[in-house]
C-alpha cells in the first residue's frame, strides 16, 4: 500500500474496544479532530523547551511540524510519531552559548551548529541501525547508563528556574503557586486535562498571576500590547547556524538520549499494538536526525519523539499515522502566526519558572524510572559505581579540557558513563 493509504475504519471499532492501528484511520473529520488533540499534547513541551534555552517558540513549533512530516516520509507513514522540542538539548545549550534564562539568546547560532551536528550522528547512527539491526545499542547503553544520563539532565538543570526565573520574593512564591497548581492537576484530575497538567497548570498559574499584578499590583503586570499588536499571519525569525567545535563536542553527546527515547518509543508502540515496527527502527532514528538538522538549519531546537503523544495514543488507542499527517499540518500553520508567538512570550518568566520546576524533575525521575522499570539491581557494583558517579559528574559540572576542547557537565557525565560501564562491566576471575 501507498504511503497515504490507510484502511478506514468505522468510529463503533472504538466503542466496541477495538485498536485503530498505524495503518488504518478514522473517517478523516475525526481523524482530524485527533490531530488536534495530538497538537495540544505536544504544545505545553514543544513550547517550553525553546524558551528556556531563549529560542523562538514560534519556530519551534514550526519546526516541530515539519520534522513530524520529515519522520513520516522517510517512514514510510509506518511509526506513529510526534517529534517536538527536545529537552535533551536544553542543559547542554546553556552551557555551549552561557545563556542567562531570559530574553532572546544572544549566541544561538553556535547552539545550532551544534544541534546540526549532533543530527547528523543520529542519522549516522540510524544508518548503522538499518544495517546492523539494535542489539549492538542496547549492548552500548543499558538501562543502568542511559537512566543515570537522563537523570543527570534534569538535576543539572536544577539552578536554572530557581537562580534566573525569580528576581523577588514575590516571584519565588508564584512559582510555588506554579508547581503546586500542575500538582493538583496532575492528582486530581482525570482523562485529558490530567495528560495536559503542564499546559493546565501554566494557565491557571498565569491567571493567578494576573489577580495579584495586574488587579492587585503586587509585582510586575501581564503586558499583552505584543499579542494585541502581532499579524496574525507571518514569518518567524529565522537563524543561521554558527559550527564551533567546542560547542559540537558539548552538544553532540545528546544523541545518545534521543536513541534511548526513540528505541524505547518505538519498544511502546509495538506493545500496545501487537504490531512489530522494530525494522523502522533504522529509519525512525534517520528521520528523527534528518528533522533535527533541519529544525537546527533554520533555527529551531533540536526534536525528539513525544512520549506525550505516546500516552494519548494508549488512551485513545488510535495508533493511525493519518493522525501525525494531521497534527504535523496544523502545527505548519501555528507556526506561521505571529499572534500565536506573542501569546507565548507573555508568560509570566516566574510562572515559567515554576513549570520549570516540574518538568526538570519529571526528567530527573524519568532516569530513575528507567532503572525500576528495567529492575538494575544495585546490589552490584558495576552498576551502583556507574550510577553514582554518573550523577555527581552531571550535576556538579565536571569538566575535562583538552587543549581549546571543554566537556562538562552533562558531556562528560554521558561519556562518563558509557566507559565506566565498558571497563566495570567485568567477570571477576
Amino acid at each position: 500500500m501507498g504511503i497515504f493509504h490507510w484502511t478506514e475504519k468505522s468510529p463503533d471499532v472504538l466503542h466496541s474496544g477495538g485498536v485503530i492501528g498505524p495503518d488504518e484511520r478514522l473517517p478523516w473529520p475525526q481523524t482530524g479532530l485527533m490531530g488536534i488533540q495530538h497538537v495540544i499534547a505536544m504544545f505545553g513541551s514543544t513550547v517550553l523547551a525553546p524558551i528556556l534555552m531563549g529560542f523562538d517558540p514560534n519556530l519551534a513549533v514550526l519546526m516541530s511540524g515539519i520534522g513530524t512530516l520529515i519522520f513520516f516520509l522517510i517512514t514510510g507513514g509506518k511509526v506513529p510519531s510526534y517529534l517536538g522540542s527536545s529537552f535533551a538539548f536544553i542543559g547542554v545549550v546553556i552551557a555551549a552559548t552561557g545563556y542567562a534564562g531570559q530574553g532572546a539568546n544572544a549566541n544561538i547560532g553556535v547552539a545550532l551548529g551544534g544541534i546540526i551536528a549532533c543530527g547528523a550522528v543520529y542519522t549516522l547512527i540510524g544508518v548503522l541501525v538499518q544495517w546492523l539491526g539494535t542489539g549492538w545499542i542496547e549492548r552500548f547503553m543499558p538501562p543502568v547508563v542511559t537512566g543515570a544520563v537522563v537523570a543527570v539532565i534534569g538535576l543539572n538543570l536544577a539552578a536554572i528556574p530557581i537562580k534566573n526565573m525569580a528576581a523577588s520574593n514575590f516571584d519565588s512564591w508564584m512559582q510555588a503557586l506554579t508547581f503546586t497548581t500542575v500538582g493538583l492537576v496532575a492528582v486530581l484530575t482525570r482523562g485529558m486535562l490530567q495528560r495536559l497538567l503542564i499546559l493546565v497548570g501554566l494557565i491557571v498559574a498565569s491567571i493567578f498571576y494576573a489577580l495579584l499584578t495586574n488587579v492587585a499590583g503586587l509585582g510586575k503586570p501581564i503586558d499583552l500590547s505584543g499579542v494585541a499588536n502581532a499579524a496574525w499571519l507571518g514569518l518567524p525569525q529565522f537563524h543561521a547556524p554558527v559550527f564551533s567545535g567546542p560547542a559540537m563536542l558539548l552538544i553532540v553527546p545528546v544523541v545518545i538520549i534521543l536513541v534511548a527515547e526513540n528505541l524505547g518509543h518505538i519498544k511502546a508502540v509495538t506493545a500496545m499494538t501487537g504490531k512489530n515496527i522494530d525494522q523502522y527502527m533504522g529509519r525512525a532514528f534517520i528521520g528523527d536526525g534528518v528533522a533535527t538538522m533541519v529544525s537546527g538549519a533554520g533555527g529551531g531546537t533540536g526534536v525528539t519523539t513525544y512520549a506525550e503523544n505516546i500516552g494519548v495514543m494508549a488512551a485513545t488507542r488510535i495508533y493511525s499515522t493519518a493522525v501525525f499527517l494531521c497534527a504535523a499540518l496544523l502545527a505548519v500553520l501555528l507556526g506561521f502566526s505571529p499572534k500565536f508567538g506573542a501569546l507565548i512570550q507573555a508568560i509570566p518568566l516566574p510562572v515559567m519558572g515554576g513549570v520549570s520546576i516540574v518538568v526538570f524533575g519529571l526528567i530527573a525521575v524519568a532516569g530513575a524510572n528507567i532503572w525500576v522499570r528495567n529492575q538494575v539491581d544495585f546490589s552490584q557494583n558495576k552498576n551502583l559505581i556507574v550510577a553514582a558517579i554518573t550523577l555527581i559528574l552531571g550535576t556538579g559540572e565536571f569538566t575535562l579540557k583538552f587543549g581549546d576542547f571543554a566537556l562538562g557537565g552533562i558531556g562528560t557525565a554521558t561519556f562518563g558513563a558509557i566507559i565506566l560501564y565498558a571497563l566495570l562491566d567485568r567477570k571477576p576471575r
